[in-house]
């Protein structure tokens, strides 16, 4: 799936940037409300940020496509570790109850609509790679978490001559549990935030 992805990255990237007709770089911050699915982890969404950058290449006046690189902070409160790692080897004493943060290195490649000048729409795939494992579960040496996480994106985006303002869905496809196959963890995940073209 990930080189499957990063070659669709790449030829995308040639071709359309071959056809381009306007090309804008920037740079973005926001929040991010997030929250794994599974029987492990509270039902809730948690706080979190992400920051990067992003390239907007446009086709023609009504399509285009924006890459990015950004990096994007994912936390969730477990609650029932326990029965996961019923199987694993694990310190009686250590605390599973801790908040998860995580850090992935995040990059959506995104179809751009534009509807008018102020509106677009985005949507598109998006492969996240696990900078870190969050060591206050894994004080064991085991990893948890998968090393990357596949989502699809969806959103929107006003466009206020060099300021973005824009708003997103993250839902993710693929269970990101690495200790068993006893719990399906998947991440969905909000995001708002503001954007600056150069």
């Amino acid at each position: 799936m990930k080189k499957f992805f990063f070659l669709l990255l790449a030829v995308t990237g040639v071709s359309i940037a071959s056809m381009a007709q306007g090309l804008r770089i920037g740079v973005k911050a926001g929040a991010n409300m997030t929250k794994f699915t599974g029987q492990s982890f509270n039902d809730g969404f948690d706080l979190s940020y992400h920051a990067g950058a992003f390239l907007e290449i446009d086709v023609n006046k009504v399509w285009g496509i924006q890459p990015e690189l950004l990096w994007s902070q994912t936390s969730g409160k477990p609650t029932n570790f326990q029965n996961v790692y019923a199987t694993s080897i694990v310190s009686p004493t250590l605390d599973i109850t801790q908040p998860i943060k995580l850090n992935y290195l995040s990059i959506p490649l995104l179809l751009r609509v534009n509807l008018t000048g102020m509106f677009t729409l985005l949507a598109g795939p998006q492969y996240s790679i696990l900078m870190n494992q969050d060591n206050t579960l894994l004080r064991n040496g085991e990893d948890a978490f998968k090393s990357g996480d596949f989502a699809m994106v969806a959103g929107a985006q006003v466009n206020l001559k060099f300021l973005r303002i824009y708003g997103r869905y993250n839902i993710g496809l693929q269970n990101v549990n690495d200790i068993n196959s006893q719990d399906k963890w998947k991440s969905q995940q909000l995001q708002v935030g503001l954007g600056f073209r150069f």
